[in-house]
């Protein structure tokens, strides 16, 4: 009996100490399972600093520089979209796009959007652009971004207006082109804020248009 009630002892004190192990190995799993290492910890704090930049820039901008994004349309799929200062003036999303030329007017001093209109340029009167573009105030900046078709309607007038406010492909730009511009009244060069893309069947990414096109970046108070 005495044999036995060691035996006893001693295999309960063996299935406590197992016990004890095993709780002990659990909680310290679970201790390190919930710290995230300094590396990543760090490297989720900079990608959230990443996102906090307007219009989802890389880097901010300098002082006293606004903050843009323009995206031409895909295409006839996808429209086009036009952030400044972290504010969407068009998109998709806010149902404000068109076939054409989509045109915002922003406060080149405070950055207030002015105004923002869409021209069909497929089939639409190209006197509305040529009228719109005449009436744009000074001190205003003019972005721009197209989408399907920019070209088919755009009259010699209106290229003479674009190439006024600094653009040096408004005078190339045709049927199913991708382009994208900020410009101004009375600039002293041509604008550093432009790209184009010709239509082109050998190069083209889309069937029948031409790759969309984004262009980001700060832009100082007018004039630049």
């Amino acid at each position: 009996m005495r044999v036995s009630g060691v035996l006893r002892v001693l295999a309960l004190i063996i299935a406590i100490v197992t016990t004890w192990i095993i709780i002990r190995n659990c909680m310290g799993f679970s201790t390190k399972t919930i710290r995230l290492p300094r590396w990543l910890a760090a490297s989720s704090t900079m990608e959230t600093q990443v996102m906090k930049h307007k219009c989802g820039l890389i880097k901010p901008c300098p002082a006293n520089h606004f903050a843009f994004k323009i995206g031409s349309g895909a295409a006839n799929v996808v429209g086009p979209t036009m952030c400044f200062e972290n504010h969407m003036i068009m998109s998709p999303v806010k149902n404000n796009v068109g076939r054409g030329l989509n045109i915002a007017l922003v406060n080149g001093t405070t950055g207030a959007v002015l105004s923002q209109s869409a021209f069909d340029m497929y089939s639409g009167d190209v006197k509305h652009l040529e009228k719109f573009l005449k009436e744009i105030p000074k001190g205003a900046l003019v972005l721009v971004a197209s989408y399907d078709d920019p070209g088919t309607k755009m009259s010699d007038e209106a290229r003479k207006l674009f190439t006024n406010l600094g653009s040096s492909y408004a005078k190339q730009l045709g049927f199913r082109d991708s382009w994208v511009f900020i410009g101004a009244k009375d600039l002293r060069d041509k604008s550093p804020f432009e790209q184009f893309l010709k239509n082109n069947p050998n190069t083209n990414k889309y069937e029948g248009w031409p790759e969309l096109l984004e262009m980001e970046g700060c832009v100082p108070p007018r004039p630049f």
